[in-house]
């Protein structure tokens, strides 16, 4: 979809639904960088979530796509998804096989495992787009199936870089910051170290992710949600 096809009807609702504040924040305001695209909201549990979309449906104004985190504290993202009634993408750092599995059967049209490049759920936004324009039609025939299969899966439109990248002094800190430590360490940690905000070390980290230079694993604890960590490749 073009930026002007965009304009020209009324933007996707998506409802940005994460326990951490920062992260819906973040999501958010990558959402509203798509032409075509509106944040509805952010929510940060199961129960809000379900309210929200119900008051955005009883208000007339339906959300279109919820942005669905796995761990939330009052239920699993998974269960979320069965009872949303719209249509939901899964962000999590759940890179199990099994997780990405049911995620997809509960009916999330993609998955994308944090941390992701920024791009990337623009792509898919855009293909969301595609697939709705295909899939409101009255009717279709196969080869339109076919087509609502490769537009949630292709990527499609431009890609304007505005990730951070490694040659801009930030990433070299936080590259150096993760070299040099003699353990894994989580964006707060990082953010610690070279006097930034988790959430700027944060979007460094998946950038650097990204481009191969370094690797995230999962830290469990004892309780709460898994703690995304860095390390070199």
């Amino acid at each position: 979809m073009t930026d002007r096809a965009a304009a020209e009807r009324e933007p996707y609702s998506v409802l940005v639904v994460d326990d951490d504040f920062r992260v819906a924040g973040i999501h958010a305001s990558l959402v509203e960088e798509v032409p075509g695209f509106r944040v509805a909201g952010t929510t940060h549990t199961a129960t809000a979530a379900l309210e929200a979309v119900d008051a955005f449906a009883a208000a007339g104004s339906a959300v279109d796509l919820a942005l669905v985190d796995i761990y939330l504290p009052d239920g699993s993202g998974i269960d979320l998804l069965r009872r949303l009634d719209c249509d939901a993408f899964v962000l999590s750092a759940a890179a199990e096989g099994p997780v990405v599995r049911r995620a997809l059967s509960a009916g999330a049209l993609a998955y994308l495992v944090k941390p992701f490049p920024p791009e990337l759920l623009a792509e898919k936004l855009r293909g969301y787009a595609r697939f709705r324009q295909l899939t409101d039609a009255e009717s279709v025939d196969q080869s339109t199936v076919e087509s609502t299969y490769r537009a949630l899966r292709e990527t499609v439109g431009r890609r304007p870089d505005r990730r951070p990248t490694t040659r801009t002094v930030t990433a070299d800190a936080v590259l150096t910051a993760v070299r040099n430590s003699p353990k894994p360490l989580s964006a707060g940690e990082v953010g610690e170290l070279i006097g930034v905000s988790r959430a700027t070390a944060q979007r460094y980290l998946a950038s650097l992710v990204s481009s191969g230079l370094l690797r995230m694993t999962l830290r469990y604890g004892t309780t709460g949600r898994p703690e995304q960590e860095y390390r070199m490749q």
